[in-house]
């Protein structure tokens, strides 16, 4: 059984005991979150895909932790002007296991 949810304006694929990594959620480790929007929930040849959402389904994870991604530089420059400008950005993310899709 899989279902897609939507959460920080991305969807994610996930089926149970899936690992995955979403936009930072204002939850703390080791507490449990639930996605109540799910945009279709499939199983083997059925797939039911809601408008916008699925009725009734829901997504249970367990937050494993909160962290910071790699470092990415931004480097702007103007040639021939002398412009030059550096700045790094660290994205905060929650890692989640997928651990019951009711629906």
């Amino acid at each position: 059984m899989y279902a897609i949810i939507q959460t920080g304006g991305k969807q994610y694929k996930v089926s149970e005991g899936d690992i995955i990594t979403v936009e930072k959620l204002a939850v703390e480790a080791g507490s449990t979150h639930t996605f109540n929007d799910v945009l279709a929930v499939g199983e083997g040849d059925s797939v039911s895909v809601g408008a916008p959402t699925v009725k009734g389904a829901s997504v249970e994870a367990s937050v494993i932790g909160n962290g910071k991604a790699k470092k990415v530089i931004v480097y702007k420059y103007k040639p021939k002007k002398g412009f030059h400008k550096k700045n790094g950005h660290r994205q905060p993310f929650t890692k989640l296991k997928i651990e019951k899709i009711n629906g």
